[in-house]
Formats: C-alpha cells, sequence, structure tokens
C-alpha cells in the first residue's frame, strides 16, 4: 500500500510537472516577455555548458548559446509537447554545436592565433568536472596533482570519438536520465547504454596510459573498474578520487 501511495505520489507530481510546462510554453508561444525571461533564466548557464564541452572554446560557446535560443524562440510555434521543454532546446544545443564543431575544423582550425590560450583560472567548461574530481580538503600539492589529472581526463574526453562522446557528456556530467537522453539524441534506450559502456571504456583505456605514465610521481594508481563497469578511480595524495566514466 505504501508502495502504490508513493508511485501515486510520483505521478501526481510528474501531472503537475507537465502542467506547469503547458502553461509556460503557452506563455512563450503567446511572445510573453515574462515567460522568455524566465527561460533564459532557467536554460542558458546549462546550455552554455553543455555546447562549451561540445565546442571547447569559450567564445564559440558563447555565440552558438545565442544561436540555441534564437532558434527556439523563432522555433517555439513549432513545439507541440512531443517531448518536454528542456529535451527539445538541448537537442537543439547539440544540433548547433555540432554545427559549430564542424564549422571549427573546416575553417577556424587552419588559422593561427596570437592570442595566449593557456589561463590560470578555471574555464567554463571545468565545474562539473571540478566537482567530480576536486577534494577541497586536499594540501598544495595534492590540488596541482588533482588539477592536472583533470586537465587530462577533459583532453582525453575531448579524443573519445562520437557519437560516444557526447552519450557520456549527457549522463556523467548533465546527469540525464537514460530516457531523457534517448530523446534528446532520439535513439533507443538499449543505443544510450550501448553507447555508454563503449564510450567509458574508451575514456577508461586512453586515462590508462597516462596513470602508468605519471602514476607515482603525482601518487595515483590505475583506474580500476566496479562490477558494472561504470566508474574507474584514480587515487592521488593519499585519496581515492572517482571519476565517472
Amino acid at each position: 500500500m505504501a508502495g502504490a501511495t508513493t508511485l501515486g505520489d510520483l505521478a501526481s507530481a510528474i501531472g503537475i510537472r507537465s502542467q506547469e510546462e503547458a502553461a509556460i510554453v503557452a506563455e512563450l508561444k503567446a511572445g510573453s516577455e515574462t515567460a522568455y525571461a524566465w527561460l533564459i533564466g532557467e536554460f542558458q548557464q546549462p546550455v552554455y555548458g553543455l555546447v562549451y564541452r561540445i565546442v571547447n572554446d569559450p567564445a564559440d560557446a558563447a555565440d552558438t548559446t545565442q544561436d540555441v535560443f534564437l532558434k527556439v524562440f523563432r522555433g517555439m510555434k513549432h513545439f507541440h509537447g512531443g517531448s518536454s521543454l528542456k529535451t527539445w532546446i538541448y537537442r537543439i544545443a547539440l544540433h548547433e554545436a555540432a554545427n559549430r564543431r564542424r564549422w571549427w575544423f573546416r575553417h577556424k582550425a587552419k588559422e593561427t592565433s596570437i592570442e595566449p590560450v593557456e589561463s590560470d583560472g578555471p574555464s567554463p567548461g571545468e565545474n562539473a568536472m571540478q566537482v567530480a574530481l576536486t577534494d577541497h580538503a586536499d594540501s598544495p600539492f595534492d590540488s596541482v596533482a588533482q588539477h592536472e589529472v583533470q586537465h587530462r581526463v577533459e583532453a582525453e574526453l575531448r579524443k573519445v570519438p562520437e557519437p560516444y562522446r557526447t552519450t557520456l557528456i549527457l549522463r556523467d556530467l548533465e546527469e540525464m536520465s537514460y530516457e531523457e537522453i534517448a530523446e534528446v539524441l532520439e535513439i533507443s534506450l538499449g543505443t544510450v547504454k550501448s553507447r555508454l559502456t563503449r564510450g567509458r571504456d574508451a575514456l577508461r583505456q586512453r586515462l590508462a596510459p597516462y596513470v602508468r605514465e605519471v602514476g607515482n610521481e603525482l601518487g595515483l594508481t590505475a583506474p580500476s573498474q566496479d562490477k558494472e563497469g561504470r566508474r574507474s578511480q584514480v587515487a592521488g595524495g593519499g585519496r581515492r578520487v572517482e571519476v565517472n566514466l
């Protein structure tokens, strides 16, 4: 009986959220400035973070995020609620980010920049990985070691081939559910799980040589796989740091 009550409460909550979203969509379609202000406040940072992880350039990510919201505003009249608003917006964001990335490889990658590429501060796309890797009780050496590991994980993640990389980003950094990922990418749940498995394996294999190379110097131990093959761990400074793979 308790289980039925819990399921009933959950269904009721989902229904309320659906009604609220339907009301917001109606306001957006009516051109409500308040509704559009809410939309930007709700989704601008998440969309920017997602796009940044795809294009890996702050300026390109900002421009692409603007393009995403232009597409959202112009396309709102065509949104009929076949998916959630978040799913629809993320689908547009991934499409625009993929287009920007392809353009970059065709044009911008051929240019030689005279601007410095190193930065002492964290880049906008580092926040989620920072949370996953950083222990705030670390000593200065531990912090340097973990910062180096963090950058290496991000660098290797960028080399994981598509479509596995995007699936990893959506699941392990954006923390989207399998169902949400399936809707965003318009693939089956089985395909989502398959891409995650292959993507995590690819990332784990890319990280293993690095850990073997510098493990003793940084106090790291080689990545290990749990029983479900979902997680790798890197230890440093006497602590184990989990890296979701």
